[in-house]
């Protein structure tokens, strides 16, 4: 089931129904990332590098080039620090494509299903704000763990496939459900819904490709929670 889910929603990335989605949240999330660290970096030159040089005062002119050097490092560093802020941003960006998104796969892909109701726009705003606050606190503390050896890589996945595997979980059967029957149909799949959160959490290791997370994410998500539907009565869509 999850491999079918995966399958079908690595398709439905580059399907025609949803190129434009596609390519907005792509370039939308480059240029906040290209921004936050033009913006970091200015902060960094503006404030840290003159305390640094009263830290160190009375360096030789030859040895300006370890400034240089070292605003490099820095700038290499924050890099790094936006690469842990990929999930976060692509989350915030898709949330206001991923309803249409959702729409356009269970319009063509489940036709004879009844429809789903687009999130309203306050409760979509405190869901984003909500995912956003819970992701970047999973990643803390993954970024710490990754100094512990033995677990690193493997609490990046755990951290990372609980926490999208049930927040987008949460988007796709809220379409259909109140919160308590989400929260009750997520109780008992809980492991079905870990599992699929695992293939987002490797999905999101891939660098570059991993801009397309929260796509691919709903995507899975709105095909998991139609074949589970379809196969418990109790929680059959009517």
């Amino acid at each position: 089931m999850i491999v079918e889910a995966a399958r079908l929603a690595g398709r439905n990335l580059f399907a025609p129904e949803t190129r434009s989605a596609f390519w907005k949240i792509l370039g939308i999330t480059v240029l906040l990332l290209i921004g936050l660290w033009t913006a970091l970096r200015g902060l960094f030159v503006t404030y840290a590098m003159p305390w640094l040089d009263q830290l160190v005062p009375g360096i030789p002119e030859w040895a300006g080039w370890l400034g240089i050097v070292f605003g490099i490092i820095a700038s290499l560093g924050l890099a790094v620090g936006l690469a842990l802020l990929i999930a976060p941003v692509t989350a915030v960006v898709a949330g206001f494509f991923l309803d249409g998104v959702a729409e356009i796969i269970e319009n063509r892909d489940y036709p004879a299903d009844p429809p789903g109701e687009s999130v309203p726009i306050g409760r979509a705003i405190v869901y984003t704000a909500k995912f956003l606050g819970v992701v970047i606190a999973g990643n803390i503390v993954a970024v710490i763990l990754l100094f512990v050896p033995g677990i690193n890589i493997i609490a990046f996945l755990l951290v990372n496939g609980y926490l999208f595997g049930r927040e987008f979980f949460e988007f796709a059967a809220m379409r259909f459900r109140s919160e308590e029957e989400v929260r009750r149909m997520r109780s008992r799949y809980r492991g079905t819904i870990f599992a699929a959160g695992l293939v987002i959490a490797a999905f999101l290791s891939i660098p570059l490709v991993n801009l397309l997370t929260p796509l691919f994410a709903a995507g899975l998500m709105v095909h998991l929670h139609k074949m589970l539907a379809a196969r418990d009565p109790e929680f059959a869509l009517r």
